[in-house]
């Protein structure tokens, strides 16, 4: 009985087409159920004898067609996709804490969240996002300093992060589907003494919403990094030190920060190319059409991790800003934010490796958005 036991079987990447499910990676799984191959428990690699005997567990015997049971359908596939869903839905509401403290830290009005204005855009994931922002920004005061019409980065934030809500909707339906339906061949259908022998292996749904979830995480990605970029210019953050050093010139502050958030939003774009339309004939003509769908749901799940590193770049550079500059936040909400992120992250007075900052603050977010923005409305 494996339930509640830490036995993670050692598969590989790279291996499943989508096309008669996952048969290569699930394939590792059965075998390590066996006790052959290797397997993980307690973070040690073990072969998957030694790990289940150290969890006193005895190897499972397969029986008639247990073993193409177990290898025949997109486990994995779903699984991965459904990881991707669930790291973006809390990216999602990261975000809008995210937006939050940028525009009250910057003295932004907050115009264009009205809920007039997004109700006639007629997309309610958008109009969710902005009430979302308007709950966080009750109370913010303007600097009157700023420009009648933010950069877009800040002005369509509620159209970008609510379209991207709507994807991931769609694509979390498409995995909870997935996971609840058999995909094994051929299905048996006793009552009427049937046997079908079909395709419900193909994995084109996971595959298309696979690929979704990436592109919604790299336009995610593209809203964080140009927010970060616009936070450290001093020609459009009003007035705060470039790379928001407290002495220009002889510290660098956050630049490496924005190095490597340059560097991590153009590894997301290259990965950004769909898997699912890159099908190619296999087994001799049988599977002459493919929908790679894992390789879809774990690039997915790949970039998901990507972008919650551009947002912990972005928190670490808001708390720096808040540190450096002659404005704190004005709302209540904003103002709590900045407060654990600050208790979390100290400020940048001299330089020192920030790694560690960035992923922290990643965590912290994670933590942060489930306290917030958590009800149960969809984002």
């Amino acid at each position: 009985m494996l339930w509640g036991r830490i036995f993670a079987p050692a598969v590989p990447r790279l291996g499943s087409l989508g096309a008669s499910g996952d048969l290569i990676p699930l394939a590792y799984v059965a075998r390590a159920l066996q006790g052959h191959g290797h397997a993980y428990t307690g973070g040690e690699r073990l072969t998957a004898g030694e790990a289940l005997a150290k969890l006193g567990l005895k190897p499972v015997e397969l029986d008639g067609r247990d073993a193409l049971a177990l290898v025949n359908g997109t486990s994995l596939t779903a699984g991965a996709g459904a990881l991707a869903v669930s790291s973006l839905h809390r990216s999602l509401r990261g975000a809008v804490l995210l937006v939050a403290l940028l525009v009250d830290i910057l003295g932004c009005s907050s115009a264009f969240v009205d809920a007039r204005l997004l109700a006639a855009f007629g997309h309610p994931h958008a109009a969710l996002a902005g009430e979302r922002l308007n709950q966080l920004l009750k109370g913010l005061v303007p600097s009157g300093t700023r420009g009648l019409q933010e950069p877009y980065s800040i002005r369509c934030a509620p159209q970008l992060i609510g379209a991207a809500a709507s994807f991931v909707e769609h694509c979390a339906g498409v995995m909870c589907d997935d996971i609840n339906a058999i995909s094994d061949n051929p299905l048996f259908f006793p009552e009427q003494d049937v046997v079908a022998h079909g395709g419900n292996f193909f994995g084109q749904p996971a595959a298309f919403s696979g690929d979704a979830l990436a592109v919604t995480a790299v336009q995610l990605g593209n809203l964080a990094e140009r927010q970060l970029d616009l936070l450290i210019d001093p020609h459009r953050n009003g007035g705060l030190p470039p790379m928001l050093a407290p002495e220009p010139g002889r510290q660098h502050a956050v630049q490496g920060v924005q190095l490597a958030a340059t560097a991590l939003i153009a590894s997301m774009r290259r990965a950004a190319v769909p898997a699912s339309t890159q099908s190619l004939p296999t087994n001799l003509h049988n599977q002459d059409v493919i929908p790679f769908g894992t390789q879809a749901a774990l690039n997915a799940l790949d970039l998901a991790t990507k972008l919650r590193l551009l947002h912990g770049s972005l928190a670490v550079a808001l708390r720096q800003a808040a540190c450096v500059g002659t404005r704190q936040p004005t709302a209540r909400l904003c103002t709590e934010l900045l407060s654990k992120i600050s208790a979390e992250i100290p400020p940048i007075d001299g330089d020192r490796p920030l790694d560690a900052d960035v992923r922290r603050a990643a965590a912290l977010l994670d933590d942060m958005a489930d306290t917030y923005l958590t009800d149960g409305q969809g984002l």
